[in-house]
């Protein structure tokens, strides 16, 4: 195992190493079980929108599960040159779930996957070949804001999973909240007090005795797996193609956010060791982004993107291994492929999961804490690009009706809280004098100016 001094969280599995089979099993799962809730709910809330029935629903969430293994198995191994090598765990995002809801409904899903299959190939693959060129406008001071708000933002998400989930008959209900208070303790408990395989394990032990209970006292409906087949092949084209272009302009906005949301993914990942991504790294993961979400389209898959719940496990756990992430990888291509299996994993309550996701989230927001105070000095020039990208970002995120006066197109880019923050500190950081650096140079006029003083 690694060992990590001073500043570094302490690193159980670094990204090379292996851990016995068995306990890569389990913590491979403990990826999955956080991730494909809300991963398939999005597949979910997409086919509500667009009135599809319910052999057509279940092919859309079967194709976002085989697709988020596929996507991390590239994400973790590589082809060529698409993929970071890093433990990224792949699914479909949030962030394109009004969109595709909207357009789907209006004009089609045949216009939805026509749109992503050209904007996945056009915006990452632009981002990541200019990448070289685009490095310097990324410091730790805008991928660490990045990697911030997008933890800050999804905690309402946690909250609204503890109390049951949006439109639940029981939203709020005590049995909820003492489901998600459950495993939100047992994950606490046992990774602050106990060692080894155990403080490891945190989340899936957490996550386990939440649905034992959930079982016990009658509210999980296995419905799901009665009703699902035993093996789904999958169909290129079987929603069609179209294309207009004002979906196809939203969807590349969208993946502008997308690669946004992996750049901070991975500056968080590896803000465990200390360090932000490297150029192969960044520019790799954000072809990935691309590449498998276009391949995806062409068989009914939503857009792939990087996971932040499960980056807050990796800051958790202290396992970095990319083979860990690997094997939950495969395992999600399993149940991509046999929906029996995969049905059983959809059948855990949305308090079950949000237990667990309120510390998880919370965890990739300290992480991005973490990585600007390791990184830049926390000087009145600084300061005010964190106050002002974090009051946009969040700003955005609590009051999004604030756009409503703005057209269409401008209230789908500028209402997404990363991109506010993101554009606000990459703008303020590339135009504001000084540096984010907290190696200054005495003999700079402007950083000297800038430094703390009493009454800073």
């Amino acid at each position: 195992m690694s060992n990590n001094s001073g500043d570094e969280i302490r690193i159980n599995y670094g990204i090379e190493e292996k851990p016995p089979l068995p306990k890569s099993i389990l913590l491979g799962l403990q990826h999955v079980s956080v991730m494909i809730v809300p991963s398939t709910a999005v597949a979910f809330i997409v086919a509500g929108a667009a009135g599809l029935g319910a052999s057509d629903t279940t092919f859309l969430v079967q194709m976002a599960i085989l697709f988020a293994g596929v996507a991390t198995l590239v994400q973790a191994y590589t082809v060529g040159p698409i993929g970071a090598k890093l433990p990224i765990v792949m699914g479909t995002s949030f962030a394109f779930v009004g969109a595709m809801s909207s357009i789907g409904a209006s004009s089609g899903l045949d216009v939805v996957f026509g749109s992503i299959l050209i904007a996945a190939f056009v915006v990452p693959f632009l981002l990541g070949w200019q990448f070289n060129r685009l490095e310097s406008f990324f410091p730790p001071l805008v991928t660490g804001l990045i990697v911030i708000i997008i933890g800050l933002y999804l905690i309402p998400v946690g909250m609204e999973y503890s109390a049951g989930g949006v439109g639940a008959a029981d939203f709020g209900s005590m049995q909820n909240l003492g489901l998600a208070s459950l495993v939100l303790a047992i994950a606490v408990l046992f990774n602050l007090f106990l060692t080894g395989i155990w403080r490891i394990l945190s989340i899936i032990v957490g996550i386990s005795v939440g649905y034992i209970t959930a079982v016990a006292f009658g509210v999980v409906d296995f419905t799901p797996v009665y009703e699902a087949a035993w093996v789904a092949v999958p169909t290129p084209g079987r929603f069609g193609f179209s294309f207009e272009a004002i979906p196809l302009l939203t969807f590349m906005f969208l993946f502008l956010v997308s690669g946004m949301e992996t750049i901070g993914d991975m500056s968080g990942i590896t803000a465990a060791e200390g360090r932000n991504p490297t150029k192969t790294e960044f520019r790799g993961g954000i072809f990935a982004d691309g590449f498998i979400s276009a391949i995806g389209a062409i068989f009914g898959s939503f857009p792939q993107t990087s996971f932040s719940q499960n980056v807050g496990i990796i800051n958790f756990t202290g396992v970095m291994s990319r083979h860990i992430v690997g094997i939950g990888g495969f395992i999600l291509v399993g149940l991509g492929l046999i929906p029996k299996f995969g049905a059983i994993v959809t059948t855990i309550p949305a308090s079950v999961f949000g237990g667990a996701v309120l510390v998880m989230v919370g965890m990739v927001a300290a992480s991005g804490m973490r990585l600007l105070f390791l990184n830049i000095e926390m000087n009145r020039r600084n300061m005010v690009i964190i106050a002002t990208s974090l009051g946009l970002g969040l700003g955005i995120a609590t009051v999004p009706d604030a756009l409503s006066g703005l057209p269409a197109g401008a209230q789908t880019l500028f209402g997404e809280p990363v991109i506010m923050t993101g554009l606000g500190a990459l703008l303020l950081n590339t135009f504001v004098p000084g540096s984010s650096s907290p190696l200054f140079d005495s003999a700079d006029p402007v950083s000297s100016t800038l430094k703390p003083t009493d009454d800073d």
